[in-house]
């Protein structure tokens, strides 16, 4: 639901403890216990799925924060928390850089691809003005892959060799590449891959 990143955390977090009975409660969860709120009706599924969707906002903003005062290589959890918060159920693919200052810092994490179920089309070009216009030192890549299985493809692989060459070129560093799938998260790095 992405009317919860227009909100405060001090409204997400109100919203997320608010009971279904309390006026704190926004006019879609109200609208959701509405349609629900009959003797006869089980556990709100809606209900429950915006209360999940307020706690995975809250998280994903925390987690953002806390990559964003420390640097990322010191708190590479962080980074894979995020991630699979981010991207790890959805169901088409999509492709994400984390910006890092010359600390290693968070500058800004930014979804610059979205593609289809099995493949999104990623232009090195595009990435490049990317990390130029966010003055990047060094980059993350990540994809997922909602089939479930975070082993790299050839053309994963291929990918990852092109964009680190490219950005080589204008002095921005490939720090690491993550493909995500459910729970499952692979490292390029750490496989030796990058």
């Amino acid at each position: 639901m992405r009317e919860t990143v227009f909100m405060s955390r001090a409204e997400l977090v109100c919203e997320l403890v608010a009971t279904p009975q309390s006026t704190a409660v926004s006019d879609a969860s109200a609208a959701y216990v509405a349609a629900c709120d009959t003797p006869a009706s089980p556990p709100c599924d809606a209900l429950v799925s915006r209360k999940l969707s307020i706690a995975r906002e809250i998280l994903l903003r925390d987690l953002t924060a806390r990559m964003k005062s420390s640097p990322i290589l010191g708190s590479p959890a962080a980074v894979r928390d995020w991630l699979k918060l981010h991207c790890a159920h959805a169901e088409h693919e999509v492709f994400i850089l984390l910006h890092l200052d010359v600390r290693n810092h968070l500058i800004e994490a930014e979804e610059i691809f979205r593609g289809t179920l099995t493949q999104t089309s990623v232009y090195p070009r595009e990435v490049v003005k990317s990390a130029l216009a966010h003055n990047a030192a060094a980059v993350i890549l990540a994809h997922n892959h909602p089939s479930g299985n975070p082993e790299p493809s050839q053309a994963d692989c291929l990918l990852t060799r092109q964009l680190a060459s490219a950005l080589s070129l204008v002095d921005v560093r490939v720090v690491d590449h993550f493909v995500v799938a459910g729970d499952g998260i692979l490292s390029f790095a750490e496989r030796g891959l990058l």
